[in-house]
């Protein structure tokens, strides 16, 4: 018997068949709404991203990213990002890549 986890977005529901953990939130700047991701697997402008925690549920596109204040269109697992999201994230959530 396989034992298969499951998030609810929504009303969409996300296994581990279409989404993959690319990282985790290190810290949030509130005032200007930017997430510190740090990488566990690659991520690329283009991709869509599902940030969730005990009260952060919410999908987006990265549309941007940056490393040390400068725009990449794509970061490698072990670096740290800096990304403008929609909603409040927190230290801890996870972040998940869409597949």
């Amino acid at each position: 018997m396989s034992i298969h986890h499951y998030f609810v977005f929504g009303d969409e529901r996300l296994t581990e068949e279409n989404v993959v953990e690319v990282g985790r939130i290190t810290h949030f700047f509130s005032k200007i709404s930017v997430a510190v991701i740090e990488l566990s697997k690659p991520l690329k402008v283009g991709d869509t991203i599902v940030v969730k925690g005990p009260t952060t549920d919410f999908e987006q596109p990265v549309d941007s990213m940056q490393i040390e204040h400068k725009d990449v269109q794509k970061a490698e697992a072990g670096q740290s990002i800096g990304l403008k999201v929609l909603q409040r994230a927190r230290e801890t959530d996870l972040v998940y890549k869409k597949l």
